[in-house]
This record gives C-alpha cells, structure tokens and sequence, in this order.
C-alpha cells in the first residue's frame, strides 16, 4: 500500500532540478493514488449526507438499509465511540450529525458493504425525517441572526490599529469587492482505506496534507491512544488545502472496526464538492487616502468571510486578511475589521493564499481606482508606495528580509507586449467557436502585486521533525529520509533527496513514505514545507555529518563529498564507507524556525509571521465587449524566492499558482443559492484547461533570507494572490466597466452601463 522513493542521481543536489521520481509514473498513469488501495478481503465505504442546508433531524430509520444483502455496517453519531466533534482550531464539526444539520451534504450516516454500489443502495434506504429550518446564508446579516454555534455566529473578529485613525487625505477612494466560492477542484477525489489492527486499532492509508493532526482527531472520535492510530500517506492527486480537514478518515476507521474488515471510501466528483471545505467568499469594503504625490496617507476595511457551517480554518483566514489587508504598501494608518462567520452555507477553510487572495483583489483594485483618481501610471503608484526591507507591516512588525516589491513591478511591467492576435480563431475569445473575427474585440493590459506570509503564525508552535540515517550498502554509504510531510504534488521528496545529497555528499538516497511513526512534520500548508520540513532535514543531515566526521582523526575544516571525507582543498582524507563499516549513524531532529508571537486583540499589533513573500503579475487579455467573452493572452510574473532550491519546481509551483487565480478571475465559482450548491460537478464548475491557460513569462529572484534555510522563501502561494487583480485591471482597461466582483461573467461585461464597442480588433497595448 506504500511506496519508498530512491534517488542515485549525483549531480542533483541544492540549486538542481533533478527528475521527480514520482513524475514518470503520473504522466504514464502508473502512480498509486490512494483511490487504488485494495484488499481482498475490504468493504467498501459510502456516505449518506443532508441534502437540506439547515434541519432538525427528528428520526434516522436504518431498517431498509439493514436488510440488503451485502450490508456489513451501517452507523451513525450513537455508534461513536469517542467524542463525536473534530475540528482543525474548533472541535465544532460533528463526525457524524446528531440532532442538528447545518449544512447540504454534512454527513449523517455511513454504510460499509461488500460492493461500492451496494453500499449506494443502502445509503438511498435510509429514511431521515427532517424537520427544515431557516439558513443562514447571508454573512451581512449573520452574526444578527440565531446562532448556529454555542457563543454566535462570529468565529473571529481581528482588529488592525495603526497610526491616527482620523487621518484624512485630499484622495480618497472608496469601493465594495466581492469574491466568489472558489473549489480547489483538485483531480484526485477523496479516498482512503482504514484496516483494523490486532491491537484494537486501526491502520489508515489515506490522501491528506497533514497526518498528526488527522491522528489526533481519528484518536479522538474512536475513543483510542494515538499510537493505536497509524496514519500513512497514500498517493495525493492534488490538494491545495482542502486535504486539511478530515473527510473520510474517521468514517472508514468506525466501520474497519465495526466489521474488522478493511473499508474502502472513494467519493465521486458530485460528493467531493460537498466533502471538503472551499476557498471563503467575501465581501470587502475599502477606503484608500493619498495626498497629492500619489502616497497613501491611510488604508480603512472592513472585511466579511463567509466561514459557512464550521469553523476549520476561518480563524486564521481572518487573520492573514487583516495583517496582510493592506496589501505591500508603506502605510502610516491602518484601520481594518475582518470578521469570519458562521452560515448554514458549506463549509470554508484553506486554499492557496487564504486570506490574501480576497484582500489583494479589494485592496489591488482599490489602487488602480486611485492612479485613475490621481492621473498616474498604477504601475508608478504602486512603486511610490512599495513596501521594503526595513519598512513597518500595519502590525508594527518589521520586514527585515528582502521585500523587493518595486523591482517584481518594473520587471513584469518592461517585459515586452504580446503581438496583437493573429486572423485565427484559436486566438481570439471564444476560440474555436469562431464567435468574432476581431469585431467588438478590444485588449487590455492590468498588473497586480501582493503579500502573502510563510508557515502558520501567531505564536503557532510551528515545526517538523526529521529522522536520517547513514550506513554503507554494497560498499558504498546510502541514506534514507523519514519525515511526516505530505507530498501534495508540489515535489518535496525531490527536495528531501536534494537536501541529503548537499548535506551528506552520497549518491543513493532513499525517502521512506511518510507516517505517523515518526514525529509531525505539520501541514503541507502555508508554503511552508520547504522552509520547515528542508530545515529538518537539513539540521539531522548536519548532525549525521559531524558524528561521521567525529570519526576521523585530522587537522582542519573536513567536508562530505562523493562518499569520501575530504578537506578544504578537496583532497580525500577518508572513504566514508570505510569509516562507518557496519555502523548506522541516525539522528532525528525537530527543528523550528524562529518564533512568531500573538498579535494584540484590540489593535492587531506582534509579530505575527515568520516570513513575508512577493509576487507581480502583469494580465494581457483580449475581451468580446458584444458577447463578454475573454481570453488571456498572457501573463506576466515575477517573483522573490529567496534561493530557487530547484528550479523548475519553483517554475511549476508559478505556472500551477497562476492558472489558479486566473480561474477565480473569470471562470471558477460555487454557484450556493439559499445553501444549497448548484453546480457540483466539472461540468458547471469551470477550471481553466491549456486552452484557458496562456504562454506565461517568469522572472524569479533569488534575495537570500539570512533566517531561513539556504534563504529560501515559500512559493507555492503568492502567484495565485496577484494574478486575479491583474486580469481583471486588465479586462477593466479593456472594457472600462467597473468590475467589482470575481469572476468576471460575461452577464458582467454585456449588461453593464454603456459598455464601449470597437467595429475592429483595437491592440490597446501599443
């Protein structure tokens, strides 16, 4: 059911961009997903959901379920055995529902049988009597209504202080943003497998982002120690956050247990939509205040984030939208109030950017309304007000690591034009549906920039722990890698290989699947793991290194290199292998980057994240103005990476972030009416595809972090956090239609006021 990753290749360590060895298997559909578990001997799992947003549930009646044939188990909440609540910040969130439902699909029984479709049958036998409620759906008026919570509707409220709050400014401009319910639309639907141990637990093979966590929760709910509950990451086909929460996890272990028979769960592509939780929808309202050269004399927000029916992550949503809701700007008064509510809507928690993804569309369209109101260039008043090394967050905290937003702007900015589009309908918007050959077309060139933290912050006892060992096999020395860390597709085993090699000098590393047997390594979250999980690696690869060196007995500075124990000269003082026999060198060790602090609640004031990172997007886009049609002609971006560990990975994880914010620019949304979802499936939700994608140009620096690990900074997010604002200034310049909400429709662009029309193809970028 698991995998060993080995990597021989010498000449692939730090600054490298070696073959994934998981890449091969992926293209040629070889790779085991955790939808490929099997035992012979295995049930399989299914799920019977609400299908109301907000109910009393008055009965539950199992008799038709209990007489199929095939049926092994069918349970609900009186069947666990543990505590019947789970919960990333809030244990809120029931693993099966008692008296209450607060949300379409909240789960509230579960079948194993002996086939996935007997299992189906049994859960469409099952009669619940409900007795349905008014939803709360509107996060204006949410924290007014009933509570859904014990203590109200408001999850967290995060206040931001700074400076005069009565400061005034001879510009001022103001505007209300909302952003749509974004799916994290990953390929790979939930699965996993749970099969009962001899000890009275459970051993879990399941597709997640962050195992100790699950552990602990699994424990919980069974009514189990947590070394009774054995987690191993099976093969993850994507997760962008959404693997942070338990989905089936506790579901497959009750009914393992249940029958000690191993269960199987796979969701299809409708019940994923209703089994994860989804990026918050907010609605942000600004005030931006600039004197007459263009520099901003006070930011003012307030901040809604639909956080739906449980907490999960909305307590740290909220705060990376007030601490970063300035955007990457120097500003000497700060006042914003972002609030995360409760709703009977679906469930909200991570995804790329939590947080800054909403912000940085407010606060990046609040600029480019500004440079209008004050006739400059967007690209020249973003650069005035820049933030940079030294400069002071609106948390007081200070940047004390390269902050070169000024330079990514001028860089996407002075990258040269597309062409206009050819006479080609794969060109044009709407593509092969031959929609317009150039009239009413017009083009559009918008840029965006923002801020986005690295690792979890505000005190978060923030760490991973690594186990390395040495010893020689067919006379030469080899090295395995033990962590917990999730590979989530972003290529960290390809990176923990790269780190043992720098560090330790071998050819052969071997990363061992990542389990609960050893300590946690957190989250593959907050482009965090590089910085966290590469400094433990690196740190028990250093103290492998000097208790091998301890060995050898010779003046001066002495180095691994090759297998052998060299000196500063390079000449060969030892052969490792000849040094270690049949010795085992090992050393684990948990390793933290430095500490962050709570920031203040009444003024938002600390130091409240380790590490800050910076990307620019320029957005390119042609826009039928008769029929609402866009297409992206390019992108632009430039980002810091601090040391670009391997290369083309960090290119990847811009592309991947970049196609992301562009389909919340124009295409992705949850469509939820009154509660309830109406376009769960890759049919009615839209995801860019390659056509939707377009040529993208990449600068990236490398502005070393003296505090972080060979000066790395986290990649994974920003690019998703400036691309959306700059395709939609983008398709504003083309249209002049204020757009203040995303995505963009095309009901948007035909049904605004007086959209202008063009009779031929008008390139606005010369």
């Amino acid at each position: 059911m698991t995998s060993t990753t080995t990597d021989t290749n010498t000449s692939t360590g730090i600054g490298a961009s070696p073959v994934r060895p998981d890449g091969t298997l992926k293209v040629k559909g070889e790779f085991a997903y955790s939808s490929d578990l099997w035992a012979d001997d295995m049930l399989w799992g299914a799920t019977l959901r609400s299908p109301h947003p907000h109910a009393r549930i008055r009965g539950v009646d199992l008799t038709g379920a209990l007489k199929i044939a095939g049926v092994y188990a069918v349970l609900t909440h009186d069947d666990v055995p543990g505590v019947n609540r789970f919960g990333l910040e809030h244990p809120d969130q029931p693993v099966l529902a008692e008296d209450v439902v607060r949300y379409q699909g909240e789960p509230v029984a579960v079948v194993a049988a002996d086939h996935p479709e007997t299992a189906r049958r049994a859960v469409a036998a099952i009669t619940v009597d409900y007795e349905v409620l008014d939803p709360v759906t509107d996060p204006n008026t949410a924290a007014d209504r009933p509570p859904l919570h014990p203590g109200g509707n408001v999850v967290r409220h995060v206040r931001i202080r700074k400076g005069d709050p009565g400061a005034s400014a001879s510009t001022v401009v103001s505007g209300e943003y909302t952003v749509g319910m974004q799916d994290q639309a990953f390929l790979g639907p939930e699965s996993g497998m749970a099969v009962p141990a001899e000890d009275g637990g459970v051993d879990l093979f399941v597709a997640t982002q962050w195992l100790h966590v699950d552990q602990s929760q699994v424990a919980a709910a069974l009514g189990l120690p947590p070394e009774k509950v054995r987690i191993t990451l099976a093969g993850v086909g994507g997760a962008f956050g959404a693997r942070e929460d338990l989905s089936m996890q506790v579901h497959a272990s009750l009914l393992a247990l249940r029958t000690n028979r191993p269960v199987k769960f796979v969701y299809g592509r409708e019940e994923s939509f209703f089994g994860h939780v989804h990026r918050h929808p907010a609605i942000l309202r600004y005030e931006h205040g600039a004197d007459a050269d263009g520099r901003l004399v006070y930011v003012r927000a307030e901040i809604l984030l639909d956080g739906g029916a449980y907490a999960s992550s909305t307590s740290a949503v909220v705060a990376n939208a007030a601490t970063l809701g300035a955007g990457p700007y120097d500003v000497p008064n700060v006042h914003i109030d972002a609030i995360g509510l409760y709703t009977n809507n679906p469930p909200c928690g991570a995804m790329r950017g939590f947080g800054a993804v909403q912000a940085c569309f407010a606060y990046e369209s609040q600029m480019d309304k500004l440079a209008a109101a004050l006739d400059l260039d967007p690209v020249e008043l973003r650069v005035r007000n820049a933030l940079r090394e030294g400069a002071a967050m609106p948390t007081g905290q200070i940047i004390d690591s390269a902050a070169p937003v000024a330079e990514l702007l001028r860089l996407v900015r002075d990258r040269p034009l597309p062409a206009p589009a050819a006479d080609d309908p794969r060109e044009r918007p709407g593509g092969v549906a031959n929609t317009t050959h150039g009239e009413g077309v017009r083009r559009g060139v918008g840029y965006g920039v923002g801020i986005k933290n690295v690792g979890f912050s505000e005190g978060f006892d923030d760490y991973s722990t690594a186990s390395v060992r040495l010893w020689v096999s067919g006379g030469e020395p080899v090295v395995s890698v033990h962590t917990a860390a999730a590979e989530v597709g972003q290529g960290l085993v390809t990176l923990q290989a790269q780190i043992a090699r720098t560090e330790l000098g071998v050819r052969q590393v071997t990363v061992l699947p990542a389990d609960t047997s050893v300590g946690s390594a957190g989250s593959s979250s907050a482009s965090r793991q590089s910085y966290v999980t590469g400094g433990a690696v690196k740190a028990a690869c250093e103290a492998v290194r000097a208790e091998v060196l301890d060995l050898v007995d010779a003046p001066g500075e002495l180095y691994l290199n090759g297998g052998r124990v060299v000196d500063s000269a390079g000449a060969t003082v030892a052969e490792v292998a000849d040094l270690l026999g049949d010795r085992v060198v090992e050393q684990t060790v948990e390793w933290r980057h430095r500490p962050t602090e709570p920031i203040d609640p009444e003024t938002g004031q600390g130091r409240a994240h380790v590490q800050y990172a910076f990307a620019a997007h320029r957005a390119v886009v042609d826009v039928d103005t008769e029929l609402g049609l866009v297409r992206v002609v390019e992108l632009a971006c430039a980002q810091d990476v601090g040391r670009a560990l391997n290369p083309q990975a960090v290119l990847g994880q811009i592309h991947g972030g970049s196609a992301q914010g562009l389909g919340l620019a124009v295409m992705e949304e949850i469509l939820v009416v009154d509660g309830k979802v109406r376009n769960p499936s890759f049919t009615d939700y839209l995801i860019p595809t390659t056509l939707d994608t377009p040529p993208m140009a990449v600068d990236v620096l490398e502005l070393a972090d003296p505090h972080a690990p060979y000066g790395l900074r986290g990649v994974g997010e920003p690019p998703t956090i400036s691309v959306t604002p700059a395709v939609v200034a983008a398709i504003r310049a083309a249209t002049g239609v204020a757009l203040t909400r995303v995505p963009v429709r095309p009901e948007h662009l035909v049904l605004a006021e007086s959209p202008p029309h063009a009779d031929t193809l008008v390139d606005d970028t010369e």
